[in-house]
């Protein structure tokens, strides 16, 4: 069973309905039990930082994921959810993360150049790192996903499975062993993300 963690914050509807189209075994919840019996783990987030990781904190749900994450169950997080799984993030001011991967999540204004919006929303193309992940077994090197940030990680370049520009090469996934993270949607991505998604599932 694959859960998809509810903690408040993240488009839960069409992440749940992509999975639903895979025929994947998926449930939404914030209850602790069925999060630690799940055969994989996906957490979603939208919005600010802080107030995202308090929210996992005040229900213990930060405890759970990590323990779980640490055991060897597969852990995916997205967009916001990503950038939790890091040591700490900038984002209006200093907040520890999951500590999960190694790195810190950065402002990309005065990063990438003044003329580019932030944020950046739309369609990149994903690049490769040298070892290609198999969360991207179904997919190619060029293909496009949707992305939807402010903030970007950095200082994890032992962890980056891909990137994306925007100005200049942006960190767009990451993987520390069974942990993986997605700056982009896979569930706005199309046929992409679904592949994703797939691939995850399989790990």
């Amino acid at each position: 069973m694959l859960t998809v963690v509810d903690y408040g914050v993240g488009n839960l509807f069409s992440l749940r309905s992509s999975l639903v189209s895979l025929g994947v075994d998926a449930v939404v919840t914030g209850d602790k039990t069925e999060i630690e019996k799940a055969d994989r783990i996906i957490l979603p987030g939208v919005g600010a930082f802080e107030d995202a990781a308090n929210k996992l904190r005040e229900i213990g749900l930060d405890e759970v994921i990590t323990d779980r994450a640490k055991a060897g169950t597969p852990l995916m997080g997205i967009c916001l959810g990503m950038q939790m799984l890091f040591d700490k993030s900038y984002e209006y001011g200093e907040h520890n993360g999951l500590g999960l991967i190694k790195g810190k999540v950065v402002p990309m204004q005065g990063v990438i150049p003044s003329e580019l919006k932030v944020p950046h929303i739309g369609w990149n193309a994903l690049h490769f790192t040298s070892k290609k992940s198999e969360i991207f077994k179904y997919i190619s090197e060029n293909d496009c996903v949707y992305f939807v940030h402010s903030y970007f990680a950095d200082e994890c370049d032992d962890s980056v499975i891909a990137t994306a520009e925007y100005g200049k090469e942006l960190t767009a996934a990451v993987q520390n062993e069974n942990v993986f993270g997605c700056q982009f949607h896979p569930e706005k991505s199309g046929e992409v993300g679904l592949k994703i998604l797939k691939a995850f599932c399989e790990v």
